[in-house]
């Protein structure tokens, strides 16, 4: 769950910095639709995704914070995305993962690719991220198309339900 959790940061994370010299991507962003490969079991696959708040850093980085639920706490995390001299490719965890982007034509969607080695075998995953939570139908579509061409099969598309951020306890 942590490393979903985490590859879901990344690939906003990404998918916002693609064009942040013409815009500013800081704000609330909502995943979608989602697919992982088969090595993510469906049990772990994320039911419930809150809102992820990104800020852009100066000198292109991004901050983003997502709050989750686990064991009836609320927990948050902040991670850090390093741009890259590539267009459309993004680092985190000291480069242990890398986030190529691409934003869906004629539609305020962005549909990123994560890859990440994990215990030795290759993890990847892609989202489709707006920042409106209603569902787009032409931006699921393009989604749908380009999964396939990374080698996912559409069945395994799954839509997790928005919820609202949650607060958690200080210390």
């Amino acid at each position: 769950m942590k490393a979903l959790l985490l590859m879901a940061v990344l690939g906003l994370v990404a998918a916002l910095s693609l064009a942040q010299e013409e815009q500013d991507f800081s704000g609330t962003w909502y995943v979608k639709a989602m697919v992982t490969g088969k090595d993510v079991p469906e049990e772990k696959r994320p039911r419930k995704v809150s809102p992820v708040i990104v800020t852009t850093l100066e000198g292109g980085d991004m901050e983003v914070t997502i709050t989750f639920m686990k064991q009836d706490q609320c927990h948050q995390r902040k991670m850090l995305m390093q741009k890259t001299d590539e267009p459309g490719k993004f680092h985190a965890h000291e480069g242990q993962k890398t986030v190529y982007v691409q934003e869906l034509p004629g539609t305020d969607h962005y549909v990123f690719y994560c890859e990440a080695q994990r215990h030795g075998k290759l993890f990847h995953m892609a989202k489709l991220m707006g920042k409106d939570p209603a569902t787009n139908p032409e931006a699921l579509e393009e989604f749908k198309k380009f999964v396939q061409r990374k080698g996912f099969l559409e069945e395994d598309i799954f839509m997790p339900t928005q919820t609202e951020s949650c607060v958690p306890e200080q210390d």
